[in-house]
């Protein structure tokens, strides 16, 4: 049967599987074909002829007369594992000899992702790499997170930033935009150029069908819009959700196991997830009612409806976090607590008081007693309080030169 919904659809699995079924010799596209023939409706074919002219534009780009390597945006949702897969399939049907290009398996990690399913993409990583090395595959596995000076706690507990707004989204280019951009550089430094392969789809959302048709030149490639000689490749684009669930929950990955414990995150969570950004163009897809996975701290959102129900399903340790973020959404709305002064001088609600900054650090301290695990380094609470001592000094000079001012004009 074709599964077309995560509620009715149930994916078994042995105790013992082979790791590399797929790489063993059984094919996605004769489970597929297979299928049809068990299932011989219209969408059926329709979906086997969309998959078999997407593997065959695959291996022809990859077989195109360059040295170009590839980069997979991993963020762990659906499409992009959809890709990954097809990708490794595509791979494991060419003679070793004819596997040239290398493929880069790019995931992003800002370091306040939601535990659950940060967990759930460090281990399917690392199915991945086990699987490329020992299927002989020239495949590199890469996890890119922000710079020290540059995280999450460094910026609000160290500068004093309100948390992310509509209006203040600091968070999008620091914590995935750079880190995700400085791999691609450092690849085409070295190669000239770099093919960016992303899950996006025309059918994720209205808004998403307008972004790809803006850029989109006729051509199998485009250039990216902030990368110069980055060039982004959409082999999934004309896929609905149906089409791609439905080869995910049929088709064992290449790197083992199944997609069951996929399912089962969207399932708990109730949606989407944020996805691999490389382009201010996708930055409002990161923060919106339509893409729920992402970092725990967002109060881009009203409600962080994925950490909700990963709570509900029972996950209760991790309801502190969900009260945290509430914390720090009402703090930076609270003018009372922030100072009447940008960090640039200029008057306006300016960064959270010195007095704010360290009640914060203590409140994180106290919550990672209370969840149990690590939720702050020890090397960004050295750099944030590095940043009190700059502010204060700032803040001084600042109050010395008012009052060499008021003496001055007396």
């Amino acid at each position: 049967m074709w599964c077309w919904g995560l509620e009715s659809c149930s994916i078994k699995e042995t105790e013992h599987q082979k790791r590399h079924e797929v790489g063993a010799g059984t094919t996605g596209r004769a489970i597929l074909q297979e299928m049809v023939q068990n299932e011989p409706t219209s969408d059926a074919h329709a979906l086997l002829n969309q998959l078999v002219a997407i593997r065959a534009d695959l291996a022809d780009e990859y077989a195109q007369p360059h040295a170009y390597p590839w980069v997979i945006g991993f963020s762990g949702g659906k499409d992009s594992t959809l890709v990954l897969q097809l990708v490794l399939e595509m791979l494991l049907e060419l003679p070793p000899s004819q596997r040239t290009r290398h493929v880069h398996v790019l995931s992003n990690d800002t370091l306040v992702e939601s535990p659950i399913v940060q967990a759930f993409v460090d281990e399917t990583l690392e199915r991945v790499r086990l699987a490329v090395k020992d299927l002989k595959l020239p495949v590199t596995v890469a996890k890119t997170q922000p710079d020290l000076d540059q995280t999450f706690w460094v910026n609000l507990l160290g500068r004093g930033y309100p948390a992310p707004s509509r209006t203040f989204r600091w968070c999008t280019d620091r914590m995935k935009i750079r880190p995700t951009t400085g791999y691609l550089q450092h690849l085409i430094a070295e190669g000239g150029k770099a093919i960016l392969l992303l899950g996006v789809r025309r059918a994720e959302s209205a808004a998403r069908a307008r972004t790809v048709a803006r850029y989109d030149n006729g051509e199998r490639l485009n250039n990216h819009n902030d990368v110069a000689n980055c060039m982004v490749y959409r082999p999934i684009v004309e896929l609905t959700t149906d089409d791609v669930w439905t080869v995910l929950m049929q088709v064992r990955p290449p790197w083992g196991g199944t997609h069951r414990k996929l399912v089962t995150l969207y399932r708990n969570a109730g949606g989407g997830e944020c996805p691999f950004v490389v382009d201010q163009a996708d930055t409002p897809s990161c923060g919106t009612s339509s893409s729920r996975f992402g970092c725990w701290t967002c109060t881009v959102v009203e409600k962080d409806k994925s950490l909700e129900g990963f709570i509900k399903v029972g996950n209760e340790h991790l309801e502190p976090l969900v009260d945290f973020r509430d914390m720090l959404q009402e703090y930076s709305r609270d003018r009372s607590k922030r100072m009447e002064e940008r960090r640039n001088g200029q008057a306006s609600a300016g960064p959270f008081t010195m007095a704010v900054r360290r009640e914060l650090l203590g409140c994180v301290r106290e919550l990672e007693r209370e969840v149990g695990f690590s939720v702050i380094t020890d090397a960004e609470i050295e750099r944030i309080e590095a940043i009190w001592r700059e502010d204060e000094s700032m803040l001084t000079r600042r109050q010395a030169k008012r009052l060499l001012d008021i003496v001055q004009d007396t």
